[in-house]
């Protein structure tokens, strides 16, 4: 395929400094001999070595987080000034564990995603529904409230700035996939509403991410809508990552 994709590995709450070194020298080889973005979000402790490690590279870092305040009594948080310490490119928002497991809210992703154009980061705003939200046929209500809302505020000229993730939660970490022409039309859909919200002439970056690896990756990366993947359990083995990109 002739498009340019955006191919970001999530480690979650993975890898240690042991596995992380090997993985790092890899990652440098590969996304410096391909024409896609390539790119890592990482736990907050591994920063300082990956910054330094990638430094040189045309491999992307980020994180899976940050606070929308700058500084204060927020013990266990990372403002967006922190990170900038290390260079750091990519900041994850809103994503489905983030919005399950601590309560994070519509109204709080806006206001991260604020901040990350404030200071110069690069959202990756992640949306998707539950199993029962797409067996209800409701899914779109779902995305486009979710979508609607972290753009509250947010100008035209930003949009080119936001990199969108499409995560259907029934197929994260679960080892079932949204099959690519589900994937397409809620890929598609996403896309309508940023367009109807600031013109036709918009362009936004929309990744798939639910389970994406070698097997599925052709098929998904091929649809006209996807952009790229937002790269979980696959992303953590440099062999499937470095497969999903080879694609």
């Amino acid at each position: 395929m002739d498009k340019k994709l955006y191919l970001i590995g999530n480690f979650k709450m993975n890898m240690n400094m042991a596995s992380i070194k090997p993985y790092l020298e890899d990652l440098k080889k590969v996304a410096d001999n391909t024409n896609n973005a390539v790119g890592i979000c990482v736990p907050y402790v591994y920063l300082p070595y990956v910054s330094e490690t990638l430094k040189d590279s045309k491999a992307l870092y980020g994180v899976q987080n940050m606070h929308f305040k700058d500084s204060g009594a927020y013990t266990g948080e990372v403002s967006a000034d922190m990170l900038l310490d290390f260079a750091t490119k990519l900041v994850v928002i809103g994503h489905s564990e983030r919005r399950e497991y601590y309560n994070e809210t519509d109204e709080a992703v806006n206001l991260k995603v604020k901040k990350c154009l404030e200071k110069g980061l690069t959202p990756i705003v992640c949306f998707g529904e539950k199993l029962e939200e797409r067996e209800a046929g409701t899914y779109k209500e779902l995305i486009e409230r979710q979508v609607s809302a972290a753009l509250e505020g947010i100008e035209e000229e930003s949009i080119k700035d936001i990199i969108f993730a499409y995560e259907p939660v029934w197929a994260i970490g679960t080892g079932k996939t949204a099959t690519s022409d589900e994937a397409e039309d809620a890929i598609y859909y996403a896309k309508s509403i940023i367009s109807a919200k600031y013109g036709k002439q918009i362009k936004s970056i929309m990744l798939y991410g639910g389970s994406l690896k070698p097997s599925n990756a052709n098929e998904l990366l091929s649809k006209p809508s996807i952009d790229g993947g937002l790269i979980g359990g696959a992303c953590l083995k440099m062999e499937d990552f470095e497969s999903i990109i080879a694609n």
